[in-house]
């Protein structure tokens, strides 16, 4: 049986291509908001963090009523890092929206987004999004998109794909240019039109496949996905089983049960076939698991979230400035918190380690662990995280590989020399290189995942700001080689006290300071960046001694510059090895893991 007045469809694009606002429009368009609404842009954003940086970063389900129809939609993130999120929440729809900017054309990202949707036979449509850009080139991407559809193999009915050419902050979509540009509606039609309508068979038992968990604190997990067969019913006895885990059986009764309209979950009390539904009241409800009857409880098979990549160590922060600051200091609650991010994320890898007071967090980019540190940083706690590693795998002959990615960069021409020579350095290998449009190149390197770690800073400053760095997972290769990932070193506080404008004064000759005066340090803080390649240890506590012809207003004239204020990104990137990063609510500071003086250079040449 099918659905007719339902389709489950995933906006799915490359980083900034517009998904979100094309989202709001839709949600605008459809009559959700009251006329005197005052709606937020990128409603759906929710998240602090997405909302500062503009970036989806979890994917959030909708539902629009258009002429009698329910479109259930799925916002998904863009970034690699949160490629997880897309895997999953596929399974849920028929068809996709492929968002493609009429400038950028497709990127990395659109490439696996677009390859994921074809394995799973989903139907496409292609929506060429701000189109009212004055640089934009609607007819050349049209043919790229073409050309990577049929580079990914497609068949002929995603080959026959609708092409729908939009502007979302504009608020219009059109099937012609020359077409009139009035509203969304070309959009809603092309996806009643083209998008399969849900199938299932309401007379078999029940199967519903568990997608996304949301979390809320006072009804615990809520599991997301959509009814495949059967009808489910509030108060109806079920069976929880997993096809990847044989063992697990467990009786469950549903005691809620939601449905998507705008940006609200509205209580229903039965869902039929092809609705997306949302189930809270079962305590460990998990990814991939399927809610079925009782009699004849069937899994359904789900495919594996791929692995993760980088890992960092997460520990309790023993600086001398420790638990001043923090909410939540102990192992115990790093412990908790960290476990309590399994519930939603499923690329994520967390592991106990022979020391208590450490973890293993594990996850698809640097990105993605950074957007746990900046949460948890948030909510009250403190800790410390250690440079981001590389995993490694090993092959039959126990040979060492390693990550890869494929970087596509936009740059302007000027700038090519000094991006390739960095690159090079960092073990990556140019595959391509073509002119863009306006003064543009792009080029294309295979490099090593641990060859990003730490450039995205450095990249800005060597193209001025005007750069575009993309990436995307590329599997595993045979390992490249040693890279140095920093050439200069750092200044370290020599004592602990307050800083001092004389010893900033004298210290900021050696380098590049990252403190200004009257903050809090302590010995073995790195305190800035030097020109040379090895560490200065300086003290910044120092005051001018005062004698009898001189008073102490004599330090007026010293003038400091400005200190260099890290971001949590700008950070971690810049730590070495043998340095931590500690993370507080209220401030990040760099500091060297050991930090008594005598016993680091011990363990340098030991």
């Amino acid at each position: 049986m099918k659905r007719e007045d339902v389709r489950n469809i995933a906006i799915i694009a490359h980083v900034d291509h517009g998904k979100t606002t094309l989202v709001d429009e839709m949600l605008k368009q459809s009559g959700i908001f009251r006329d005197n609404q005052e709606v937020a842009e990128r409603v759906m954003d929710s998240n602090d963090i997405e909302k500062e940086r503009g970036i989806t970063i979890l994917s959030k389900n909708t539902g629009v009523m258009y002429n009698g129809i329910k479109i259930n939609i799925i916002d998904t993130p863009g970034h690699a890092d949160f490629g997880g999120e897309v895997e999953r929440v596929l399974k849920m729809v028929n068809g996709v929206v492929l968002v493609v900017d009429a400038f950028e054309g497709p990127m990395p990202q659109t490439k696996f987004v677009l390859k994921k949707a074809l394995e799973l036979d989903l139907s496409v449509i292609v929506c060429v999004n701000k189109v009212d850009r004055p640089e934009a080139r609607p007819d050349e991407v049209v043919d790229e998109t073409l050309e990577l559809l049929m580079e990914l193999d497609a068949g002929d009915k995603q080959l026959d794909c609708p092409f729908v050419f939009a502007s979302a902050k504009e608020g219009f979509a059109t099937l012609d240019l020359d077409g009139e540009k009035k509203d969304m509606k070309p959009l809603f039609e092309t996806i009643i039109e083209h998008i399969e309508a849900p199938e299932g068979d309401p007379e078999k038992p029940l199967q519903v496949l568990i997608s996304t968990i949301d979390y809320n604190e006072y009804v615990g997990r809520i599991g997301i996905g959509k009814v495949d067969n059967g009808e489910i019913a509030v108060n109806k006895e079920c069976m929880v089983v997993n096809a990847h885990d044989p063992e697990r059986k467990e009786k469950v009764r549903i005691t809620k049960l939601y449905e998507f309209e705008g940006l609200d979950k509205v209580d229903v009390k039965n869902a039929q076939v092809g609705s997306i539904v949302a189930i809270s009241g079962i305590s460990d409800l998990s990814i991939g698991d399927t809610i079925c009857d009782v009699d004849g409880a069937e899994a359904i098979p789900f495919q594996k979230i791929s692995e993760p990549t980088i890992s960092m160590q997460f520990m309790v922060n023993d600086s001398p400035l420790a638990g001043q600051e923090g909410k939540y200091v102990t192992s115990r609650h790093i412990r908790d918190r960290l476990f309590r991010e399994l519930n939603t994320d499923v690329s994520l890898r967390v592991e106990e380690s022979e020391n208590q007071d450490s973890y293993k967090v594990s996850g698809r980019g640097e990105l993605h662990l950074s957007v746990l540190i900046e949460n948890m940083r948030r909510e009250g706690y403190e800790f410390a995280v250690s440079k981001a590693e590389v995993l490694y795998h090993y092959d039959e002959n126990g040979k060492k590989l390693e990550p890869m990615e494929i970087a596509v960069i936009d740059v302007p021409e000027e700038f090519t020399g000094a991006v390739i020579e960095k690159l090079s350095q960092r073990k990556g290998e140019l595959q391509n290189m073509t002119a863009a449009n306006g003064g543009y190149a792009r080029l294309e390197f295979s490099i090593p995942s641990r060859g990003l770690i730490g450039y995205r800073g450095e990249f800005m400053t060597d193209t001025k700001g005007n750069g575009i760095l993309n990436t995307l997972f590329d599997g595993y290769g045979p390992y490249k080689g040693d890279i140095q990932y920093r050439k200069q070193g750092s200044l370290i506080a020599y004592e602990a006290g307050e800083t001092i404008t004389y010893g900033l004064f004298n210290a900021q000759e050696r380098g590049t300071l990252f403190v200004g005066p009257g903050e809090k340090v302590y010995g073995g803080m790195v305190i800035g960046q030097t020109g040379k390649t090895e560490d200065i240890e300086i003290n910044v506590c120092r005051s001018k001694k005062l004698t009898n012809t001189r008073a102490s207003g004599s330090d007026d004239a010293l003038k400091l510059s400005p200190p260099k204020i890290l971001s949590l990104e700008q950070a971690l990137e810049f730590i070495d090895t043998d340095e931590l990063l500690e993370i507080t609510p209220e401030n990040i500071r760099i500091r060297k893991k050991i930090l008594d003086p005598t016993m680091r250079k011990r363990a340098k040449f030991s």
